[in-house]
């Protein structure tokens, strides 16, 4: 069964800097990958995406903060977060599209900003 493993989470203080990343546990393409967030008491929302052209998209509140990235030969998407603010605490998902309605979720990491 494939699953997608997530590391990088944990605590760091406003304005600190973390790093997500989310492995495939097998060989495989996505066409797109991404992350997700869903802080305390909301909605899950997207944060940023990455295609395998290499095109983004990021949530307005954290353009010029986060960069996503990827690496196509070890199945591996990266999040780098900067500039973290205390309204980026969440939990944050790996999500990876293996084509159109097929997708696969990683189990989701914590992260927290509080000073």
């Amino acid at each position: 069964q494939l699953q997608l493993v997530e590391s990088g989470g944990g605590l760091v203080q406003p304005g600190g800097s973390l790093r997500l990343s989310c492995a495939a546990s097998r060989t495989i393409f996505f066409y797109v990958m991404g992350w997700y967030r869903q802080p305390p008491g909301k909605q899950r929302e997207l944060v940023a995406r990455v295609a395998s052209g290499g095109s983004t998209y990021y949530l307005d509140s954290v353009k010029g903060r986060f960069t996503i990235s990827r690496d196509n030969a070890k199945n591996t998407v990266y999040l780098q977060m900067d500039s973290l603010k205390p309204e980026d605490t969440a939990v944050y998902y790996c999500n990876g599209v293996r084509s159109v309605g097929s997708d696969y979720w990683g189990q989701g990491t914590q992260v927290t900003v509080s000073s």
